[in-house]
Parts: structure tokens; C-alpha cells; sequence
């Protein structure tokens, strides 16, 4: 290790704190700035001044408290029913034995693969006025409204409940198992006793994120929530359809706070289960029992099949001629010319690229960075990181267009381009992301580090010949994670959309709400091929690199 002068810094202290500035003053203007932004204009009055009139009259205002009981109502009734079914196939995939249950893993993760609205899509192809289900049965069945949103938001949210519960229950050991039944408790008691409490905290933190989800996402709120206002939609109102950015402001704070709460408990529960975690862990490998895992194989398949069929039948749809009176197949609502046809969606994955790429580089520096400072610091910034999961996606993008709309600030030559959205796209996910690579880093062994500085290598030389290699897995599934979300996400980029720069997410919503329906299909089963294809690819380079890893041992 080279002296340090008495001068300055040496070269590893200069790159150390070049890689914590760079992504912590990226974070500050645009993610701290655009906050404080929203805030301000929320106190803002008419005249200029200052003061707490807006946050009196929204308070006072029937509508506010109208949408803000149904996003709880419908919240709490999403919660409930997405952590009981991903309860059930986590408990399925992990704890019972049957077979197909690689075609649960495939179409669990669908709803990730697509844009938020075609849940709704899906729904209204099913069951709306014209829906199959309706027509062949003869029903009149509204799916407008509460309960459309909900089944919608319960299928989105679904993925992420089986996945936190799934990965609280490969940690439960076997013998703990082994050892109850050689004492003859029943399997019912070994599920009462062993796993409801280990998995307790999962649970716990699996509801908090659907709750998150659900009352914050735009997508499916607008294209079928109807006439049932929510507060996501009553932002949108406010500043697209009233023009009232400080009141739109104001509703995006109150919006923060049950948020901020519910983020703050689902953290502290994912703390406490993280706490639990053991090393050296013999995996449970489960038993056929008929009467436990035939009902169960059963719950499992009705609830993929359920999202097989709103996402199957987009897919169908696109290639119906006319929906739903003549079903020979077509390829014309391929042929997109309204709304732009598809340059959104190459924009959109320009754009993409532009935030996977540039948000795994700014997030590979900083977590490089921040483990080379005193653990205090480290620890204050390693929280501040992960403020952006505490913002729901619309309220980032009220913040960007109150902030970057502005003349009165430099950062204005921002708004109407591609880096914009590509930014707002990248810290929407920045905490995800940023937790993943620290995880990566922790895995790094400080005798590989060593070895390299003995050897003469600089920090930046072991950075990119040691570092890089041992944790590009992660880096490709950030990487890839970050692409495959801005490629869907609609709230966090609907406010920054213009004439001339639409989103993919933006086109199937403006298709949908100009009555071509079959077009929006169409574009949604475009969108949702390329997430694919590049899901494919991801898994593909991560099985080249696990083969490498194992011919180089």
C-alpha cells in the first residue's frame, strides 16, 4: 500500500472518495432536490407566499378523503388476498410435493414482465361489458370499479408476496423438522409450532409491500378503476386535468406518509427475519401426503391459471380481428400508426438501456465506495441510498416535473429529454438495485483484496480485475433488473412524457383510453416480448458465468 502524503490524498483515498461524490450528488439532484421541490410547493400559496392554506383545503376537501378511504380500503383488501394466495404457492412450491411446479415458477413472475395496466387489460377482455365471460355465460357483470382494481392489484402484487415468503422458507432447516416428528408432533403442529413463526416476519413484510404497491400504483387505477377515485389518480387529476401543481403537490405528501409508515415497518420486519438467519442450512425436501398436497397442487394451479388467463388473453386479443364478435386470426392491430405507432417503444428501449447501464455504474461506484469509509459514515449513507423505496413512483414523477419544468433552475434543459426519464426510471428502482450490489460486495472476500495490493494493484486495478469478476453476477442482474422495470413502469414516468418523447407504458394507456383496445393488446405483447427476451438473455449470461465459475474451480 502506497504512504499517504502529508500533502493530500493518495490515489486509492482520491478514487475511494470520487466513487461516493459522483452517485451522492447524482442522488441529491435527482432525488433530495426534487423532494424538497414537492414539498415547497406544497405550502406554496397563489400570492407566493408561504403557508399551510393548501394542506387546509385538500384536508377539508370531500374528494381527498373519498379517494384516500378507497385506496385504504382497497389496499388493505389487495394486502389480504395477495399474502393469502402468494401464502399458498410459496407454501406449495416449498413445502409440498407435486409435480409441475416449474410452470408455477414461469407464470408467478408474468405480472413483473409487464406493464401495471394489463392486469386491467386482461380483466376487461375477460369480464368487462364485452368480455368473454360475460358474453358466453350471458352476465352483466361490472368489473369497473373497486373490485376490478383490486383483482387487478392482487395479481400484480402477487410475485413479490410469493417471493419474500419463498425466501424466508428455504431457510428452515430439515432437522428441525426430523427432530419434531422422532418427538411425534403431527404435521399440522410442525406447520403451527415450526413454521408459521419462522416465517412470521416475512409474512409481516410481505403485506406492507403489496399495501405500497397497491395504493400507490397509476396504471390499473386508471384504466380500470372507473368512477372509484384513488389518491394515485387524484394527483394525476389534480396537476394534468386541473393544472393545480400545488394542490397535486400536496395530496403527493399525504400520499408519502402512509407509505413512508408502511416502509418503515415492513423494513424493521424484514430486519428482524434477517436476524434469524442461520448458516448451514439442510434444505427440507418434502414428502407426498395426498390429503395435504393434491389440495394444494390444486389452489396453486387456479391461482396461476387466473394469471395465465389476464395475461393470456391480451396476448389473444392482439391477434382477434374484431374483439369480440369475430375471433379469425389477424396481425392488423400490429399495424400501429396512432399515438405515435412504435417509436415509443424503441424510445423506450433506448431509454432502458440508458438507465440499466448508467445505474449499474453510478451504483457499482458507490457501494465500492462506501465500504472503504469509517462505518458510521458509511452507515448514515448507506441509508440515505435506500430513501428512494420510501417514494412511490408518481410522487418521483410530480417531484421531476415541479423541479425540471422549472426556468428558474439550469437543471430545466433537462425536461422533455430521454436522460430525464432514464433518470427518474433508475432511482424509481435505485434502492433495489443498491441493496443487491451491497450484498454482492459483502460476499467479497478481503483476502482476495489483500492478495491484489500485495501484488502492487491500485485500488482501481483490483476494482476492475478482481472486484468486477466476482460479482458480475450481480451486477448482470442489476443490470437487467433495472432494464425490464423502466421498460413497464408507467406512475414514476407519466407526468414527463411529451409529443415528441412518449413511453411504451404511456402508448398502451393512450390507446386503451382512445377506445382502440386491441391496439393497446398489441402493443402490450410487444412490450412484454422484448422483457422477456431480455429475461432470457440474463439467464443465459448468468449460466455462461456459473459454467466459467465451475471449469475455472
Amino acid at each position: 500500500m502506497k504512504a499517504v502524503s502529508s500533502r493530500g490524498f493518495d490515489g486509492d483515498k482520491l478514487l475511494t472518495i470520487t466513487c461516493v461524490v459522483i452517485p451522492l450528488v447524482a442522488l441529491a439532484l435527482f432525488f433530495l432536490y426534487p423532494m424538497y421541490i414537492v414539498f415547497i410547493r406544497s405550502i406554496t400559496l397563489p400570492d407566493g407566499g408561504l403557508g399551510l392554506q393548501n394542506y387546509i383545503e385538500t384536508l377539508s376537501s370531500t374528494g381527498f378523503w373519498r379517494a384516500t378511504r378507497h385506496s385504504m380500503l382497497m389496499g388493505l383488501t389487495t394486502m389480504v388476498f395477495s399474502v393469502l394466495f402468494g401464502f399458498i404457492i410459496a407454501l406449495g412450491l416449498h413445502r409440498c410435493s407435486f409435480k409441475g411446479k416449474w410452470l408455477i415458477r414461469a407464470v408467478i413472475i408474468l405480472p413483473l414482465l409487464a406493464p401495471s395496466l394489463v392486469q386491467a387489460l386482461g380483466l376487461i377482455f375477460l369480464l368487462g361489458r364485452n368480455g368473454v365471460i360475460n358474453r358466453f355465460f350471458g352476465l352483466e357483470l361490472d368489473i369497473y370499479g373497486f373490485w376490478g382494481l383490486t383483482i387487478a392489484n392482487t395479481l400484480y402484487a402477487l410475485p413479490q408476496v410469493v417471493m419474500i415468503i419463498s425466501a424466508s422458507l428455504v431457510l428452515l432447516d430439515q432437522r428441525l423438522y426430523e427432530a419434531a416428528e422422532i418427538m411425534g408432533a403431527k404435521p399440522l403442529r410442525q406447520f403451527r409450532d415450526l413454521t408459521l413463526p419462522a416465517i412470521y416476519y416475512a409474512v409481516l413484510n410481505a403485506a406492507f409491500v403489496v399495501f405500497i404497491i397497491t395504493i400507490t400504483d397509476f396504471g390499473n387505477a386508471a384504466v380500470i378503476g372507473g368512477d372509484y377515485s384513488v389518491l394515485a389518480t387524484e394527483i394525476y387529476t389534480q396537476v394534468i386535468g386541473l393544472r393545480n401543481f400545488n394542490m397535486g403537490a400536496v395530496v403527493g405528501i399525504m400520499l408519502l406518509l402512509p407509505t413512508v409508515i408502511s416502509y418503515y415497518i415492513e423494513r424493521k420486519a424484514m430486519q428482524r427475519q434477517q436476524g434469524k438467519t442461520s448458516t448451514n442450512i439442510q434444505p427440507f425436501v418434502p414428502k407426498f401426503m395426498p390429503y395435504r398436497d393434491i389440495p394444494m397442487a390444486i389452489a396453486c394451479y387456479l391461482i396461476i391459471g387466473a394469471i395465465l388467463a389476464v395475461i393470456g388473453i391480451v396476448v389473444y386479443a392482439s391477434f382477434v380481428k374484431l374483439w369480440p364478435y369475430n375471433f379469425d386470426f389477424t396481425f392488423k392491430h400490429f399495424d400501429i400508426t396512432l399515438a405515435g405507432g412504435y417509436s415509443s417503444l424503441w424510445i423506450t428501449i433506448a431509454i432502458s438501456l440508458g438507465a440499466a447501464i448508467g445505474g449499474t455504474f453510478l451504483i457499482f461506484i458507490l457501494a465500492f465506495g462506501l465500504l472503504r469509509l469509517p462505518q458510521k459514515l458509511s452507515q448514515a449513507l448507506q441509508v440515505l441510498a435506500a430513501m428512494p423505496a420510501a417514494v412511490p413512483g408518481i410522487v418521483l414523477g410530480l417531484a421531476y416535473i415541479l423541479t425540471f419544468n422549472s426556468t428558474s433552475t439550469p437543471l430545466h434543459v433537462l425536461y422533455g429529454t430521454a436522460i430525464l426519464i432514464a433518470a427518474i426510471n433508475f432511482y424509481h428502482y435505485h434502492t433495489q438495485a443498491f441493496l443487491t450490489v451491497m450484498t454482492g460486495f459483502r460476499q467479497f472476500p478481503a483476502a482476495l483484496e489483500e492478495a491484489s495490493s500485495t501484488l502492487g494493484a491500485g485500488l482501481g486495478r483490483t476494482a476492475i480485475s478482481v472486484i468486477v469478476p466476482f460479482i458480475a453476477p450481480m451486477l448482470v442482474s442489476v443490470f437487467f433488473f433495472l432494464f425490464m422495470r423502466s421498460m413497464v413502469t408507467l406512475s414514476a414516468v407519466i407526468f414527463l412524457t411529451t409529443p415528441q418523447l412518449d413511453v411504451a407504458a404511456v402508448t398502451i394507456m393512450r390507446l386503451d383510453d382512445a377506445g382502440l383496445t386491441s391496439q393497446a393488446a398489441a402493443f402490450s405483447t410487444c412490450v412484454m416480448a422484448v422483457v422477456c427476451l431480455s429475461l432470457g438473455i440474463m439467464k443465459l449470461i448468468l449460466s455462461m458465468q456459473s459454467k466459467n465459475k465451475v471449469g475455472a474451480a
